[in-house]
């Protein structure tokens, strides 16, 4: 397996290691400067887990030991995705001055999302 994608548009690499990463690396970011209430308490220790998991979900479907396990960890990888969509939402509910930060966010993991299903996809029609 490889942690290589292409865009079907311009054929440029992208490294979804260091992209979910850095998806994750902003994910605490974000939950470091939200301020720390009933409300958000709960949505920020959601948040980093299900935006941080994605990375550690796609560092071991790299090294799968097959292609079964390969295909469950990235389905845990697109669904970390979609949660993270979720309490991105609700954070920026309780947080209107974060709006702007949930949505660029928001629209990575949506990416995210989209790529790890093209991922599924491609596994289905290889068996």
């Amino acid at each position: 397996m490889t942690n290589q994608a292409q865009n079907q548009n311009n054929k440029t690499k992208y490294d979804l290691e260091e992209r979910t990463a850095s998806f994750g690396e902003a994910i605490i970011e974000l939950a470091k400067a939200l301020s720390r209430n009933p409300i958000n308490d709960p949505l920020i220790n959601q948040i980093v887990r299900s935006g941080t998991s994605i990375g550690a979900n796609y560092v071991e479907a790299d090294g799968a030991e097959s292609k079964r396990d390969f295909r469950h960890k990235i389905s845990i990888c697109k669904k970390e995705s979609k949660e993270t969509k979720h309490w991105l939402q609700m954070i920026s509910k309780a947080n209107p001055d974060k709006k702007e930060d949930c949505r660029e966010l928001w629209q990575e993991a949506h990416e995210l999302t989209l790529i790890f299903s093209s991922i599924l996809i491609g596994k289905k029609r290889d068996k």
